[in-house]
């Protein structure tokens, strides 16, 4: 027992140096201003296509999506920014919301069931974005229908790429999409 003392201690101290993190080593910079400008038009643009679509067709607009928009217009380069991680991130995790609340209601525990199955979908099919867990989360507060994971989900998934294509590619410092597949 006297052995096994130090042993805890040795790990609980590895595991709390863990928090302090490491000194940066590259310097913060900030994206050159046709970069923020062109940023600033892609949010606007991907946002209002996603309103003005909603409006159409009696659709909610899901806050998640303005996160989509960050990666999306403002880190375009990040794996998570993809067209294949916006896609299928947010239309797997819609599915794993829906069917969540379809098996379970909402309870107090089935938000959190939802979010983190859909998080586990994300990481096995390598498509994780991670509006996506927000996605999920809404689509069990919201107790939605199978009909959310195409409207108003992937279809403004599909909005926000087609918009991050036409305006990303309009930077010289830009080349979106990095990959499809």
């Amino acid at each position: 027992m006297h052995a096994l003392i130090p042993k805890i201690q040795s790990l609980l101290i590895r595991y709390i140096c863990k928090m302090k993190g490491y000194k940066r080593t590259t310097p913060l910079v900030s994206p050159p201003p046709i970069d923020v400008i062109i940023t600033c038009l892609g949010a606007f643009l991907g946002i209002l296509a996603i309103a003005l679509f909603a409006q159409k067709f009696n659709l909610s607009v899901v806050a998640s999506f303005g996160a989509s928009a960050v990666l999306i217009y403002g880190v375009p380069d990040a794996p998570m920014a993809q067209p294949r991680n916006v896609i299928f991130g947010h239309t797997l995790s819609a599915a794993a919301g829906v069917a969540t609340f379809l098996m379970f209601g909402l309870t107090w525990w089935s938000p959190a069931l939802g979010t983190a199955l859909a998080l586990v979908v994300m990481l096995l099919t390598k498509t994780t974005h991670p509006p996506g867990g927000a996605t999920a989360l809404f689509a069990i507060l919201s107790q939605a229908q199978p009909s959310y994971i195409l409207t108003p989900i992937m279809s403004g998934a599909v909005i926000l790429v087609i918009i991050g294509l036409l305006v990303n590619n309009l930077s010289p410092n830009r080349h979106y999409p990095r990959y499809w597949y």
